[in-house]
């Protein structure tokens, strides 16, 4: 494109500690939404990061690695009584993931709270994509949650759109009914939906991908992406396999880079099935490599 959109992220970017050979470990980055950044960041798009972190070195640090990557951090607030999020993240050894988190306290949490949290929204409000994920709505409280789909409808307003990923996390939420609840008042503002099948069979509204998906509005004017895993996706009223042979070695972030490839393709003007198949290949890449978001190779799919 001539003109490349401005998409904005907002939730919460974590530190992540992972398993190293023997008994060590690495620190590095990680956080749904965040992920999703890096990966539009290594493929060309103009996009920011609206959050909040502490004033703390380590988050200084978080904030210099993002924008080494490409990713505009002007829109992530500094609390300063508060630090990032922490999580450690196992995998076994058919690369299936297990997580311990830190996060009660996190700075993220009070994003919309803040005395410059007005600025940030008024920024955020004039971005061409918002996208945001059903843990973004976990972590807030619920008039944290009121002011993220207030900013979704500022968004429409001025003539931009939403996407937004079902990612859903049972022990953030008191139950499956105020998960559902939030997810489908998210849905009614947005115009892409990139729900996992895993996870609206586990909230109990799902029985298949096209129940899923219809349950999404599929059928109202909606962009609908359900993704199956290993199965591939319906995208478009057709099961899209993957494209590649699969090595997992660590499953994390998967489904945060299929939104980046599918997401980046769609902007760049790619139809949906082109899209899906991007996103098929950008997962494929990322979980045959250690970390939620594994540094850039040549066999990077950017």
């Amino acid at each position: 494109m001539a003109d490349r959109a401005t998409i904005t992220v907002i939730g919460e970017a974590m530190l992540e500690l992972s398993r190293g050979e023997g008994d060590s470990w690495n620190l590095r980055y990680g956080g749904d939404v965040i992920n999703t950044a890096v990966h539009l960041a290594r493929s060309g798009d103009r996009v920011r990061l609206a959050s909040a972190l502490g004033a703390d070195p380590m988050s200084a640090q978080l904030r210099a690695q993002w924008e080494a990557e490409g990713v505009d951090t002007t829109l992530v607030i500094a609390a300063r009584d508060r630090l990032p999020g922490l999580y450690a993240i196992e995998t076994d050894a058919s690369g299936e993931r297990s997580f311990h988190y830190w996060r009660s306290e996190a700075a993220a949490r009070r994003m919309f709270a803040l005395p410059e949290s007005a600025t940030m929204m008024a920024e955020a409000a004039r971005s061409d994509l918002l996208y945001f994920s059903l843990i973004t709505l976990a972590i807030l409280p619920d008039e944290g949650r009121e002011a993220l789909l207030e900013l979704c409808a500022q968004v429409r307003a001025n003539g931009g759109r939403i996407a937004f990923d079902g990612n859903y996390r049972p022990r953030l939420w008191e139950d499956a009914a105020t998960a559902r609840r939030w997810r489908d008042r998210a849905i009614a503002y947005c115009d892409i939906g990139l729900p996992t099948l895993a996870d609206e069979v586990e909230m109990g509204e799902a029985d298949d991908a096209r129940d899923a998906a219809a349950r999404w509005g599929a059928g109202e004017g909606r962009e609908i992406v359900v993704k199956l895993g290993g199965d591939g996706c319906l995208a478009g009223g057709e099961i899209i396999p993957i494209p590649q042979a699969l090595t997992v070695v660590d499953s994390s972030g998967a489904g945060d880079a299929f939104n980046g490839g599918y997401l980046h393709a769609r902007l760049a003007g790619a139809s949906v099935r082109d899209a899906a198949l991007a996103g098929h290949r950008l997962a494929g890449w990322n979980i045959g490599r250690r970390g939620a978001i594994p540094p850039r190779d040549a066999d990077a799919p950017y």
